[in-house]
């Protein structure tokens, strides 16, 4: 076991932030999570398991300041679902400027995969900026940058149609696509603040697996227990729905993910990285009997 480290955790409520507080939580690393909604249950549940709890909100950089300040590193991620995307640069700028401020000794920025690349998504692009105004600010630091989540499959946009036996998606059934587990990401972030000295400036793309839509509905027939059939959404329909998302599966198809699965298994072999079939045979399914998402 390496040094025991503090970490101050933003988003630690959410999907990719929870994941990484608790994978730090594992290894035995002290986590501050910075929350907007202390009271909230996913708040409490994250106490529960040995996290504590800061109020405060990105956009505030006394706030975020204040829970940097004592932390040997910081874990930052913003939302542009939630925030829109000029919002979560805004955000991003601030508490990084903050985690300066406060002298944490490394800051772990969470972007996107392929977004230093010029891929005109948007929220890829939102999050680049954050990404260079991080490296321009003469502090140590490291970018994690996922491809998509293996649980989209189980997010609100996509569990209602699942319960139907059916994976939507707006890429053609046989176009491959990377993809990473939340728990591999959590695991990766930990290694990265193990590390420390050792991934200071360097930029990672995380993928975990990669395989076409019909491949994905196989394995998760499989896993479910009963028929699940891949459909193609038309991109039109895509984008009614989101500029943004349509761009993103125009992107995917054209160019998509380009991360190197076999050398990140090779250089990162304390973290698990499920394959879909493992991630799948993993997930409590009973979420589908449920009325409400897991995600």
């Amino acid at each position: 076991m390496s040094t025991k480290r503090s970490v101050l955790v933003t988003g630690a409520t959410g999907q990719q932030g929870g994941a990484v507080a608790r994978a730090l939580l594992s290894r035995g690393h002290r986590v501050k999570a910075l929350t907007r909604k202390p009271d909230s249950d996913s708040a409490r549940k994250l106490m529960s398991e040995g996290a504590d709890l800061v109020t405060g909100d990105l956009g505030d950089a006394a706030s975020v300041l204040n829970a940097a300040s004592g932390v040997d590193a910081m874990y930052l991620m913003g939302n542009s679902y939630e925030s829109g995307t000029e919002e979560e640069t805004r955000q991003g700028i601030i508490a990084a400027e903050a985690a300066k401020v406060a002298g944490v000794g490394h800051l772990i920025y969470s972007s996107v995969a392929d977004a230093n690349k010029k891929t005109g998504i948007p929220h890829f692009e939102s999050k680049y900026i954050v990404e260079k105004h991080v490296a321009g600010l003469g502090i140590p630091y490291t970018i994690s940058a996922p491809v998509a989540f293996m649980e989209n499959i189980v997010a609100p946009w996509s569990i209602g149609l699942l319960r139907q036996g059916t994976y939507a998606f707006a890429m053609p059934p046989k176009r491959v696509l990377q993809l990473v587990a939340l728990a591999d990401i959590g695991a990766f972030v930990a290694a990265l603040a193990e590390r420390r000295e050792r991934v200071f400036g360097k930029r990672f793309d995380l993928a975990g697996d990669e395989l076409s839509g019909e491949e994905q509905a196989k394995i998760l027939s499989q896993a479910i227990g009963r028929p699940i059939n891949y459909q193609q959404i038309p991109i039109d329909a895509a984008r009614q729905q989101s500029e943004d998302l349509a761009l993103m599966c125009e992107w995917f198809d054209r160019v998509g993910y380009d991360a190197d699965i076999t050398a990140l298994r090779s250089d990162f072999s304390e973290v698990r990285w499920h394959s879909y079939a493992d991630w799948a045979s993993e997930f409590d399914w009973s979420v589908l009997e449920r009325t409400s998402s897991v995600a």
